[in-house]
């Protein structure tokens, strides 16, 4: 439904912007009435020109709304154009660690100006956050969370939540500290409706077995947090400084970030942080036309081999065998690199059971050659009536799966260990190794057998 409404403004825009008709008037309404995620949304497929002539029509509260969905990109481009109080509207109800991320795209003059419209307090915290890495557990905490210090007790503690809540949020697990601001425990909100009025905080608060450490990575986090169950965790500094808190909903995003990032680098491209259509044209040209490159060269390795080895591929027609012998190679190490970077994603696979996993993948390796390699015999066999050409294929795809498999297992362990995303073994790169190493194979086992 929101599609043809969003369909029919497009079409009338000046009409909705300037409402000087009652079609206008009428879509407007429409415009307004719909969630501020989807408007964010039709937002983004507007040019600048009219998402800033559409956007500044909108009321204050519509903008404060719609403004948490928009990509930071957006963000930046419409604080160039916002009025000063609506600029002030967005930053008082925006949680500062979201504000940070869009500062990046911000040029120096324009981020001197947000600086001046934030708060004493808030431009000393902005100033901490940027100091962490934007992929850091202190890059993506939230610091605009009530936290109770542990000498109070819940009737205390009560008129404190009750005083700050609309500033700030509230969540089920309240972090408590003592009075140096180190992190004592939490206590969780219905514990203060059960327990008695001059209960203190110390005498109930449970300690927090698992915190972040503010340099630490956020797949780093978010693995820690769903392995455990957490709903939020609080990240600390130095001496168990409170910080701020992880909460779920960025836990949320930290997960979809990561997924968005492991499906650029299994395409062996680096991860774009803007959406696809902001991303400048020529930067996404430059970027897969140079893997493309490395690509292509890498396989025209292959080109050399044939040449090399012409006189024995063509003696027997074995050339006819190259496409299926590389495929499979590829295949089988597509298939093990998954299930390997699976593991170390979920925390299933780590370093206290990586034999295991290793010697389990031998043996299906051993198992996965042994059948393929019988199928390929008795395939060529039935079509050539060789035995020779059958041995040669046979040998050369038992040996490129036995070679795929362990490949493809143990490359992402490589990577991790030395602490580069184990999602590059995965596509294009380890596609073309395993083609040349299997047409190289294949030529020498075809040579060994040949004489």
């Amino acid at each position: 439904m929101s599609q043809k409404i969003f369909k029919e403004i497009k079409n009338n825009l000046p009409s909705v912007i300037s409402k000087d008709s009652e079609l206008g008037k009428y879509l407007w309404e429409d415009l307004i009435k719909l969630h501020p995620a989807d408007i964010s949304q039709f937002l983004s497929d507007l040019n600048r020109e009219e998402f800033r002539e559409l956007y500044l029509t909108f009321p204050q509260e519509l903008k404060i709304e719609t403004f948490k969905y928009l990509s930071d990109v957006m963000k930046a481009h419409a604080f160039e154009f916002l009025p000063k109080d609506d600029k002030l509207a967005i930053i008082e109800k925006s949680p500062l660690h979201e504000m940070i991320d869009f500062f990046e795209f911000l040029s120096d003059e324009e981020l001197k100006e947000l600086f001046k419209l934030l708060h004493k307090k808030d431009r000393t915290q902005a100033v901490e956050l940027m100091r962490f890495g934007p992929e850091s557990a202190g890059g993506v905490m939230d610091t605009d969370i009530i936290t109770l210090t542990k000498d109070l007790n819940v009737e205390q503690s009560i008129q404190i939540l009750q005083r700050l809540q609309p500033k700030k949020e509230i969540l089920q697990e309240i972090y408590v500290t003592d009075q140096q601001n180190k992190l004592a425990g939490h206590i969780r909100l219905e514990d203060l409706v059960l327990k008695k009025p001059l209960t203190h905080l110390h005498e109930f608060l449970k300690e927090n077995e698992v915190v972040a450490a503010a340099d630490e990575d956020q797949e780093s986090v978010a693995q820690k947090m769903m392995h455990y169950h957490l709903t939020s965790i609080p990240v600390v500094g130095p001496n168990n400084l409170f910080l701020g808190v992880i909460p779920s909903d960025t836990l949320i995003e930290i997960i979809e970030d990561e997924a968005s990032e492991d499906v650029y680098r299994i395409s062996a491209m680096a991860p774009i942080k803007q959406t696809y259509f902001e991303t400048p044209f020529m930067r996404l040209l430059s970027e897969r036309s140079f893997i493309l490159i490395i690509l292509l060269l890498a396989e025209s390795l292959s080109t050399t081999i044939m040449d090399s080895f012409e006189l024995v591929l063509s003696g027997f027609f074995l050339s006819a065998f190259v496409p299926m012998l590389v495929s499979c190679g590829g295949n089988t190490s597509s298939q093990s690199s998954a299930i390997a970077i699976q593991g170390l994603g979920s925390g299933e696979i780590n370093y206290s059971n990586v034999k295991k996993f290793l010697r389990r993948e031998l043996l299906i390796a051993a198992c996965l050659a042994l059948i393929l390699a019988t199928t390929a015999f008795i395939r060529v066999y039935l079509t050539r009536h060789d035995i020779y050409t059958g041995l040669i294929v046979a040998l050369t795809l038992a040996s490129i799966v036995t070679l795929s498999v362990t490949l493809g297992s143990l490359l992402p362990l490589l990577l991790k260990r030395f602490k580069i995303d184990p999602a590059f073994s995965a596509g294009p790169f380890l596609a073309t190794i395993m083609d040349v190493v299997g047409l190289l194979i294949y030529c020498y086992i075809a040579k060994l057998v040949l004489g």
